[in-house]
């Protein structure tokens, strides 16, 4: 006879997990008021028995039974990405590839007495050297993967400077300039060679006159300033080429001590003195042995120094200033120095916008050390001195020992070796 459904009240019951060999682990009976069941709480199984209990059976009820909570493993943090670096391509530095894309810039700087000491030196990827009128040399700093906090004084344009500064199409900032550069720039300063950034278009935006100097010596620009003016010009950021190959440092132990070299403006005599531990050359000039970069504070120190040979003679543009032309399409003689030592070779460019590239005495391009560049152009027969430091010893290596020898055929031990016979 089947039991009558009492309708006072329903039991639920709740079933706990099934234990090994299917028995029930616990299950809990809960009374209330029901029309029809009762959803299970989150987190229990509501199921019927297996099998239903006969006429005059029981439901049995016990606490469902707790259990002992797993701790979830401490996630892994995740490694931070490797940055991506890529060679810069007037330097050969490690940088971002957004800095290796940056356009260059290069900068006329003033060498006269009164102009020193300069700022920017330290940022620039790239700095000329050649003689001007007057016997007074100037400066291009040419930067790329970055820029100084402030550059100056900055002065007027000559046109081998823009030869060399057309090399990477950059931006070319200047003051003016000799008749022969500003018909240069007029003709082909849209991108053609360079993008002509001069002071007389820009002044007052990009560029500006200090108080502590007094003119020409007195006009400056920096970084940001820089960087806006490219766009201004039309310069476009994009990858570059390199006209160089570039190597890391050399050991330390291969590394010679000292060296100096030394070149002779009519207003400027140069020394680089070679230091083994930076892998630099200290650079000096008349009236500042330690040439400071006023824009930092820091010692000028380039890894590697040039010294180009190459044709000067008067302009003669009727201006009667003793400007100068120089040859700087062909080759000439060339002295390379990095990490310590130096190599008499040649510099060769083939075109007005070609690379300037150097070679050694077998007539292959050499490989500069990763880092600055200084450019030295002298006039033919200058004098340049070039003494390199010596050499570290090289480690001496022990003789190889000699072979035991074999036992008489008397059986008596080998006498032992005399003390002359004894590695050192």
């Amino acid at each position: 006879m089947r039991r009558s459904v009492r309708s006072a009240a329903a039991t639920l019951v709740l079933v706990g997990a099934i234990g090994v060999g299917g028995v029930a682990t616990g299950a809990l009976s809960l009374g209330s008021p029901a029309s029809g069941g009762l959803p299970a709480p989150v987190g229990l199984v509501q199921s019927s028995p297996s099998t239903s209990p006969g006429p005059g059976s029981s439901s049995t009820a016990s606490a469902v039974p707790s259990q002992t909570a797993t701790p979830s493993p401490t996630p892994t943090p995740s490694p931070s990405p490797t940055p991506i670096l890529v060679r810069a391509p007037l330097t050969g530095r490690l940088v971002t590839p957004r800095a290796a894309t940056q356009h260059p810039i290069a900068i006329m700087i003033d060498d006269a007495p009164a102009a020193r000491p300069q700022s920017g030196f330290n940022a620039a990827s790239v700095v000329w050297q050649a003689p001007a009128e007057g016997g007074v040399p100037r400066y291009m700093l040419v930067f790329q993967d970055q820029l100084p906090t402030d550059v100056g004084p900055v002065r007027s344009a000559r046109y081998y400077f823009i030869t060399w500064a057309a090399e990477w199409k950059a931006v070319y900032g200047h003051v003016g300039g000799s008749p022969q550069a500003m018909s240069t720039l007029r003709a082909k300063g849209n991108g053609q060679l360079v993008y002509n950034a001069d002071q007389f278009r820009w002044g007052g935006i990009y560029y500006r006159r200090i108080k502590e100097r007094r003119a020409p010596h007195n006009v400056y620009s920096d970084a940001k300033s820089l960087r806006i003016m490219a766009t201004r010009v039309g310069a476009e950021n994009g990858p570059m080429k390199a006209a160089w190959r570039f190597a890391p440092d050399a050991p330390l132990e291969t590394r010679p001590s000292g060296g100096i070299i030394r070149v002779v403006y009519p207003y400027n005599s140069i020394v680089y003195r070679y230091d083994r531990a930076t892998n630099t050359y200290l650079r000096g000039v008349t009236g500042q042995a330690r040439q400071i970069d006023a824009a930092d504070g820091k010692r000028v120190a380039p890894k590697n120094v040039v010294v180009m040979m190459m044709s000067f003679g008067p302009l003669n543009d009727g201006s009667k200033k003793h400007r100068l032309e120089a040859k700087v399409v062909g080759s000439g003689k060339a002295w390379i120095a990095t990490n310590g030592q130096t190599i008499l070779g040649t510099w060769k460019k083939t075109s007005l916008a070609g690379p300037t590239r150097f070679y050694d005495k077998a007539g292959k391009p050499v490989t500069l050390t990763a880092g600055q560049t200084f450019i030295q152009v002298m006039p033919l027969g200058s004098k340049v001195t070039v003494k390199d430091g010596p050499l570290p010893a090289a480690p001496a290596t022990p003789s190889p020992a000699a072979p035991a020898p074999s036992p008489s055929a008397s059986g008596s031990p080998p006498a032992s070796p005399s003390p002359s016979a004894s590695p050192s």
